[in-house]
């Protein structure tokens, strides 16, 4: 194998984890913001406090899913336009796991290429 070959290889490898670490925290993300909608629901309609710690793990785990976009984002030299709506799904609801199908079939195509 040649050293050209490698390093493609060695790209591909690093294009696909980044690509799956991405989708799993873009579930992970969409899944706390709803929970984050219900306790918003429960904590202002029903006056439940019971829930209240899922602000603080949501804002973690949108930590996370803000570094696993900028590894993909960057790994894949998308325009700033991906890089702004890749951001702002993890904090509009439903909006992770709708960009995540797009993202990872334009992710997928692009590393086929």
């Amino acid at each position: 194998m040649s050293e050209a070959q490698a390093t493609d290889e060695a790209r591909v490898a690093k294009e696909r984890g980044a690509l799956g670490r991405y989708r799993v925290m873009a579930y992970v993300t969409g899944t706390m913001l709803l929970f984050l909608c219900l306790e918003m629901v429960l904590k202002y309609g029903f006056h439940n406090d019971a829930i209240d710690w899922v602000p603080r793990l949501h804002g973690f785990v949108y930590i996370v899913y803000l570094v696993t976009v900028w590894d993909l984002w960057s790994r894949m030299r998308w325009s700033w336009g991906r890089l702004v709506t890749m951001v702002l799904a993890g904090v509009v609801p439903v909006m992770s796991f709708v960009l995540e199908r797009r993202v990872h079939r334009d992710a997928e195509a692009r590393i086929a290429a």
